[in-house]
């Protein structure tokens, strides 16, 4: 399944889109919903989303400036849908400009939709090329495998989204199989890596704990010194200390 985010400022649209179209059969899954262009972006930088299906005229940032937004970002970039009640040629200029090739009209043809993200999901599937589950790349154990590859060289800014989006996996998919064959959550596999690095970091009489906080992801001291005590049962001075 894909993650779909649906954008509007109407919730009844909202609702309308996210229950009655049969987004499963496409291929979609809805990971969540959001009134403006704000929202959205903020949600886009904690998710993986391979589809934004937005308004255009919203409050805040309306549907342009979330495709301009995300045209500007670094990281990859969802395929956008843009949804108007309008047969605007200005907004169609702009959504070509930021890499917007599809337009909806309101109110929504179902049949016209299904069109749209069945040509979304073949681009989809080519860009990722994705295999039936009997030809899947990864065993479980092959994914945890990497996983803790991952954590021990991204420990500073790692994500689980960035993470899942890297092995073409759903994020709570991989969410779940981590907790299944580790018993910990990707973020108590990431402090993990962290406190190890940090330890080894604490070896060296030279380096400034605050210097080796940074380092490691912690721009707060105060923050790494209760994570590393909770860890390893002591402070990085007392641990230190006790390396001497």
């Amino acid at each position: 399944m894909y993650e779909l985010l649906i954008v509007d400022d109407e919730a009844n649209s909202r609702d309308i889109l996210a229950s009655c179209f049969p987004w499963n059969e496409s291929g979609f899954s809805v990971c969540a919903q959001k009134g403006n262009g704000r929202e959205a972006l903020a949600y886009l930088k904690e998710h993986t989303v391979h589809v934004v299906l937005t308004d255009i005229s919203m409050p805040d940032i309306d549907g342009i400036g979330l495709a301009k937004a995300i045209w500007e970002a670094p990281a990859s970039r969802p395929t956008i849908v843009f949804l108007s009640a309008y047969d605007n040629f200005q907004y169609a200029q702009n959504a070509i400009r930021y890499g917007v090739r599809y337009y909806v009209l309101k109110p929504t043809n179902f049949s016209e939709l299904k069109e749209i993200f069945a040509t979304i999901k073949k681009e989809l599937d080519n860009k990722f090329q994705i295999k039936s589950q009997d030809e899947t790349d990864y065993v479980p154990d092959e994914i945890i495998d990497k996983v803790l590859a991952y954590c021990t060289k991204n420990y500073r800014e790692g994500s689980l989204s960035d993470l899942a989006e890297s092995l073409y996996l759903n994020s709570s998919y991989l969410s779940q199989l981590i907790k299944q064959k580790t018993a910990k959550t990707f973020s108590d596999l990431l402090t993990e890596s962290r406190m190890k690095q940090a330890a080894l970091l604490l070896k060296d009489p030279d380096s400034k704990i605050y210097n080796i906080s940074n380092s490691i992801g912690y721009v707060n001291p105060n923050n790494f010194a209760r994570a590393f005590k909770a860890y390893w049962g002591v402070t990085p001075t007392e641990y230190r200390n006790q390396e001497k």
